[in-house]
């Protein structure tokens, strides 16, 4: 039973499992930490499954995920495949132009970005490069409860017993960051601030509305209004 043996019943990929302290820590929401952590999974229409991690080093972790496939082999031009991203920090700018790169020479390949966090949202290059993503077919969302949830089971090094033991963050933090990538994707001003006095300790957020914001939700709320955030 799963409950007897943790994680590696089974499992191919314990080897590329990340440890839970990790998990915990790097995708807090409220946790403002400067490392990123990218876990992954590759679907091709084989039904064949990869699944595996990587972080920051000298190049952002979206980099080295791209660069890594493509020297590899594979996932090659004509490579049908989707691909998954949960990020513990969105892409910025500079990866965002990376990934549209990527996805333009690799045009059969479909990409869902998973982040627990945005990561610097008030700067205008960074949210143009997140629209810039999803005007390029790029699903992008934030983290919620399921999600961290398949995390724990498919990436994570949970120890025997502790299956269900994957982190219940305060949904506070995971609604006001997805209402503010609402706010990027509808082009409005940013709504949400967020203040810390440490890297290491809780964030505050708070959200200040104006009547752009509110008009827009609105609208959404009775479906004239549409977020191009496809599925």
């Amino acid at each position: 039973m799963a409950s007897e043996q943790g994680s590696s019943q089974m499992d191919a990929t314990l080897g590329r499992r990340i440890e839970p302290r990790d998990f915990v820590e790097t995708f807090n929401p409220r946790a403002l930490r400067k490392e990123t952590y990218l876990l992954y999974e590759i679907r091709w229409t084989s039904s064949k499954i990869w699944r595996n991690s990587n972080r920051n080093t000298t190049h952002h972790a979206e980099v080295n995920f791209i660069e890594k496939h493509t020297s590899e082999g594979r996932i090659r031009p004509r490579t049908s495949c989707c691909i998954t991203w949960f990020l513990s920090w969105s892409p910025c700018w500079e990866c965002a132009r990376v990934i549209k790169e990527f996805l333009s020479q690799h045009p059969k390949v479909k990409l869902v970005i998973n982040a627990a966090r945005l990561f610097h949202h008030t700067d205008p290059q960074n949210r143009q490069g997140l629209r810039d993503l999803v005007a390029s077919g790029v699903t992008i969302k934030i983290m919620g409860m399921s999600e961290y949830c398949y995390c724990w089971e498919q990436f994570v090094n949970y120890l025997p017993g502790e299956e269900a033991f994957w982190p219940r963050y305060t949904p506070d933090p995971m609604m006001m960051f997805a209402l503010e990538l609402q706010c990027i994707i509808l082009n409005l001003p940013p709504c949400l601030k967020i203040s810390n006095s440490h890297q290491n300790q809780p964030a505050f957020f708070n959200l200040t509305l104006q009547n752009c914001h509110y008009e827009a939700f609105y609208l959404l709320a009775l479906g004239l209004l549409t977020v191009f955030c496809r599925n």
